[in-house]
């Protein structure tokens, strides 16, 4: 018998034969998660590389299900919901960001150990990543060319593209709480990405200006400012990361690399609440 009524050196009580019971690793999948981790190569850093990719795809999984879920409670207007939703997306944004620290620690000269046996893998071929940029507003019908291959990928890529955005969805939002809204801001083709708009901004300059009318339109507001900020940064981190190990080498997808990811920090999901703040 253990000292203080505990068995075995377990907490008083702990569960120690299971039987048919469900366990952690059960509930969890941890048999079949953990051994999607296969290296290509015997270089140690390579399971680095993969936990890191593998975990973000984690992540965006479960962006895109609050994203989703925040999408439908804007349509049906009803917002506090919706504000948890997006500001735990900001939460998990602040771990990707911080995942580029973690990659860091993987020097050029470890990184070209194991490179060739990429081959042409490439988080350009994200399909959730691409989900992600599709229900923010950023669309390319172009991006679905890399998903042909494989047919329920590509058609939720398309119906992605052909369905309202986010920031869409606020925009209609608007218009439905008598806010003047442009009709070609509410009736169109979604699968074209937004571009700035007067009567849009005016609209959200309005909200700002009047936030105790508007109190839960500017805190909407704010909340997508949250999202895009960090959407950034996390691009910023992007960059410099894939610049500090590869420099100015093609990425292995085909794409310039580093030129490539600068190019995308200058692309804006929400562009009137950023243009706003300077005629406040």
């Amino acid at each position: 018998m253990a000292e203080n009524g505990k068995k075995d050196g377990l907490p008083e009580g702990a569960a120690t034969e299971f039987g048919d019971a469900m366990s952690y690793g059960d509930y969890l999948g941890l048999e079949r998660l953990l051994t999607c981790q296969e290296p290509r190569s015997a270089h140690h850093d390579e399971m680095l590389f993969i936990v890191i990719h593998q975990a973000t795809e984690l992540w965006l999984k479960l962006v895109l299900h609050e994203l989703n879920a925040a999408v439908a409670q804007i349509r049906d207007d009803d917002l506090p919901p919706a504000f948890k939703m997006l500001a735990r997306v900001s939460r998990i944004q602040a771990q990707l960001i911080q995942s580029w620290d973690v990659l860091s620690t993987l020097t050029p000269a470890d990184y070209m150990t194991f490179r060739d046996v990429l081959g042409n893998a490439s988080g350009f071929q994200s399909h959730q990543y691409r989900l992600v940029e599709f229900t923010l507003g950023n669309k390319n019908p172009a991006m679905l060319a890399p998903h042909r291959h494989d047919p329920e990928i590509h058609a939720r890529l398309s119906t992605a593209l052909q369905a309202p955005s986010l920031y869409e969805e606020a925009i209609c939002l608007l218009a439905r709480r008598g806010l003047d809204i442009d009709d070609s801001q509410t009736e169109r083709d979604w699968h074209e990405t937004h571009q700035p708009n007067d009567s849009v901004r005016r609209a959200w300059l309005a909200v700002y200006r009047d936030t105790e009318t508007h109190w839960d339109l500017y805190e909407l507001a704010e909340k997508l400012v949250d999202l895009e900020d960090r959407f950034q940064q996390w691009r910023f981190h992007h960059v410099t990361t894939v610049s500090r190990i590869i420099g100015h080498k093609r990425g292995t997808g085909g794409t310039s690399g580093v030129p490539y990811l600068r190019d995308a920090l200058n692309v804006r999901f929400f562009p009137e609440l950023w243009d706003l703040r300077t005629e406040l």
